[in-house]
């Protein structure tokens, strides 16, 4: 009878699973983003601000923006447990990048809402 060894976390389908949900809700955002852009043109800032003053303009960028982060944390995270062999390295550069995404999606709030 042969043993077999089983390494990793079994993220497999639903890592899967969701860097397609979120390739998905990006390319929507784009879609709907381009959309707008070429109906109400934006000539100056005060356009800008007028795009993006919208309540639900504000929401579809920050549901972009976390499934951009999410999106981002999947393949980095699935690059370093390929990649880097070493628990403590792996876990302290794991560390660093869940920082920086938590970071980047609170300056996001507050410069979508200031």
């Amino acid at each position: 009878m042969v043993k077999r060894i089983v390494t990793g976390a079994h993220y497999g389908l639903l890592d899967w699973l969701a860097q397609r949900v979120t390739a998905v809700v990006m390319v929507i955002y784009i879609l709907l983003l381009v959309v707008v852009l070429l109906i109400f043109p934006p000539n100056d800032y005060a356009a800008w601000k007028t795009i993006f003053g919208n309540q639900w303009t504000r929401i579809t960028s920050f549901l972009f923006f976390v499934s951009l982060c999410w999106h981002a944390w999947i393949g980095i995270r699935n690059i370093l447990m390929d990649y880097i062999h070493e628990t403590g390295i792996r876990l302290t550069i794991q560390v660093l990048v869940i920082l920086s995404l938590l970071f980047y999606t609170v300056w996001a709030i507050d410069i979508m809402w200031s």
